[in-house]
């Protein structure tokens, strides 16, 4: 006993030895872990107080600043804030799409209710699973997101932005990546819920994504990739397009494909997680061969430019751009061309970008027979110019006189070329030579006392050139015929006696009446009865105006549209508004005489023939630099225009040699199998005009020196490789 006692003491000593030796060892590192210990609560005082100081005076007023900014966008947005421009179809008679207009950026816009339940689904399963239910944000998210991040090593399953957070970032904000631009992202997401149904977010961020290839909405990546509505898609095909906007670079089906593929898959198996699809759903669409397609509409350049002009032309008037015809004054002209070519501009970028449907007259058939006729017609000649272009061109336009529509029209000879766009039946201003004569000179003449019978002077031109003003044209060299006669070969001398008669003011009236653009003040003299004018005219509007005889003297501004819709499906055209240009029986005493050109006149050897009667006019410029054939039947009115595109000789040219071929060719086509027509009956004429031999020019009209009935000498010395055009073709529109 006394033994353990003594251990136990003993035990003791030693443990207070050691104790001592211990506090002598560690007591000053014991102090300094107090101090330390102290120190350290201190700093975090500090640190908290700094963070509270450094809270209120710099990032609570950059929250504020940022709420503010939020609630502020977020309020002033509408539900059109949210949408693209939208690419504008063209379609044909047929309906079938010949062109697909579009900008930057390709978009269709699809409403929550035509928006497939299944896309839905799949972005919500891959990119924001509590999207019905959270405030905009989803803090539980993010922090489940960082957690893989570590865990996977960088490897994200799932996005940390919700679906609205990639709204608000794509609509208002950018890609940039900072903190700053996450806390705006985040705090527009919250606006945005609080303003916007779930639904109305959804159509927002379904039509807003990027699918890559500028395709922007499901829709138009829908029509893009696979060349159908989204409506249409199977779950697979859906799948795969809801796996591009996650990364659109990354996942471009173009590009990557085996990416978007490897995505499909896993938004196909995020679909199954949350009950969205059965399992025999999920397999089909595993299994299901994804077939990408990239789309052309096949371009066709003259039919479609032509829609374009007259789509945007359509537009200018909607907003209320005032067209003007028949200048008086070279400033006014120069005024109007501005003003012309910016407004223009804005109608063809709305066009471009608006989501219009564009329904044409168009005829397929007869655009490719109208096309081929012009490029045989003109076969013989395969000169080019530097930039390759055929030298030797023409140009045609189709109208159906039942309609006023235009149905074909042809710019120019077929080529595999993408470097000239010009379509010279609307943008190539042409000198008319004879083909003027019944528009301002004979129709006009029949309406102010004339008939096809009376006598007039077949004045001699280059004499009547060199008449002083006021010169009694009786006194001139030259003959008398009838005034049919007249028409019938052409004569010069007899158009120019007739057009001093009811002077060039009046003449001119009747093509500012039918919207010829390039009038101008230079064009009020005697010599425009030849077809000399300062810019000259085009197919189309050649067209429209004999189409006007045709039909008993009213006259339809040509267009090849029969029905516009805007975005929201909604018709927007209105028919041109029909003008009683010339009196009707004067009209319908026209074609009557025109028949005789094609019987009996300068036209008589293109050997017309069979059950459907034609008239017209054949034209020729100085030195055959132009050729015209314009003629009508009861059913069609066509205009043929054949010339170098830098105005040069070609002995062989005259208007009834190569356009007045291709015009009966053409013709002869488009009413074969039609029942047997001829022109109305005129009646008795109301003129009463017996002859017209003794009058005096009027000093207002005194022709000029010389008479300027061939193209301008001015022209570039070789061909332009973009349109050149003058103010109805608008801008220069080409493959584009």
């Amino acid at each position: 006993m006394a033994e353990r006692q003594q251990d136990n003491n003993s035990l003791k000593r030693t443990l207070r030895m050691i104790s001592s030796c211990l506090g002598i060892l560690f007591r000053p590192l014991l102090k300094v872990l107090k101090i330390l210990m102290r120190t350290l609560a201190v700093a975090f005082v500090l640190a908290i107080v700094l963070c509270i100081v450094v809270g209120v005076t710099k990032i609570y007023p950059l929250y504020t600043e940022y709420r503010q900014m939020a609630e502020q966008v977020v309020d002033e947005s509408t539900p059109d804030t949210f949408r693209l421009q939208e690419s504008s179809y063209i379609y044909d008679v047929n309906r079938d799409v010949i062109a697909k207009l579009t900008m930057d950026e390709d978009s269709y816009y699809l409403p929550y209710d035509e928006i497939p339940e299944y896309a839905i689904q799949a972005f919500v399963a891959v990119e924001d699973r509590t999207f019905w239910e959270n405030s905009g944000i989803d803090l539980k998210g993010i922090f489940r997101v960082g957690l893989r991040y570590l865990y996977t090593e960088g490897e994200e399953v799932h996005g940390a932005s919700t679906i609205t957070q990639q709204l608000a970032r794509n609509r208002f904000l950018t890609n940039e990546v900072s903190l700053e631009r996450k806390a705006k992202e985040m705090l527009i997401a919250m606006e945005l819920t609080k303003k916007y149904t779930k639904e109305q977010i959804m159509e927002f961020y379904v039509n807003d994504i990027s699918f890559a290839n500028t395709y922007y909405g499901l829709e138009a990546a829908a029509i893009g990739y696979f060349g159908k509505s989204s409506r249409d898609l199977s779950l697979s095909q859906i799948a795969y397009l809801c796996a591009i906007p996650n990364s659109p670079t990354y996942y471009n089906p173009y590009r990557h494909p085996e990416n978007a593929l490897a995505r499909r898959d896993k938004i196909l198996n995020d679909m199954l997680e949350m009950g969205y699809i059965t399992q025999e759903e999920h397999d089909q669409a595993i299994s299901e061969e994804i077939v990408i397609q990239r789309p052309d509409y096949g371009f066709h350049n003259y039919e479609t430019t032509y829609a374009i002009n007259c789509a945007v032309r359509y537009l200018m008037e909607q907003n209320d751009f005032q067209f003007q015809y028949g200048f008086r004054s070279d400033d006014a002209y120069e005024e109007y061309t501005e003003r012309y070519n910016e407004a223009y501009a804005a109608a063809r970028e709305d066009l471009y970008t608006g989501g219009y449907d564009v329904y044409t007259s168009l005829d397929p058939e007869k655009q490719d027979y109208l096309q081929n006729a012009v490029d045989q017609g003109l076969s013989f000649d395969d000169e080019t110019s530097s930039n390759g272009i055929y030298a030797l061109q023409g140009a045609a336009t189709l109208i159906d006189n039942s309609t006023g529509k235009v149905v074909a029209i042809v710019g120019g000879r077929s080529q595999e070329t993408d470097v000239y766009g010009l379509n010279r039946a609307y943008q190539s201003f042409r000198q008319p030579g004879s083909a003027i004569k019944p528009l301002i000179v004979y129709t006009p003449a029949l309406e102010n006392g004339y008939n096809s019978d009376t006598i007039v002077k077949n004045v001699d031109v280059d004499a009547a050139k060199r008449a002083a003003n006021g010169t009694d044209l009786t006194r001139l060299p030259g003959g008398t015929m009838t005034l049919r006669r007249g028409v019938e070969l052409s004569r010069n001398g007899v158009a120019w006696s007739v057009y001093a008669d009811i002077t060039p003011e009046v003449g001119m009236s009747y093509l500012t009446k039918m919207r010829f653009d390039n009038i101008v003040p230079g064009d009020y003299y005697l010599a425009a009865s030849l077809g000399g004018f300062t810019h000259g005219v085009t197919s189309e509007e050649m067209a429209g105006a004999y189409a006007a005889l045709a039909n008993g003297g009213t006259y339809q501004d040509p267009t090849c549209i029969v029905s516009m819709k805007d975005k929201n499906g909604e018709e927007i055209f209105e028919d041109p508004e029909e003008i009683q240009v010339y009196e009707k029986n004067a009209a319908l005493v026209m074609v009557d005489i025109l028949t005789g050109v094609i019987t009996r006149g300068t036209a008589s050897g293109m050997g017309w023939s069979g059950d459907v009667e034609a008239a017209g006019k054949t034209g020729t410029t100085n030195n055959s630099r132009d050729g015209w054939f314009c003629g009508i039947t009861p059913y069609y009115t066509l205009t043929v225009w054949v010339g170098y595109d830098q105005p040069r000789t070609l002995s062989s040219l005259w208007g009834s040699t190569y356009p007045a071929q291709i015009w009966k060719n053409a013709m002869s086509h488009f009413v074969k199998g039609l029942p047997a027509a001829s022109f109305e009956d005129p009646g008795p004429e109301t003129g009463t005009k017996e002859d017209v031999v003794v009058y005096t020019a009027p000093a207002t009209t005194a022709a000029p020196t010389e008479a300027v009935t061939e193209a301008p000498t001015e022209a570039p010395t070789e061909a332009p490789t973009e349109p050149v055009t003058g103010i109805h073709g608008g801008p220069g529109i080409g493959l584009d």
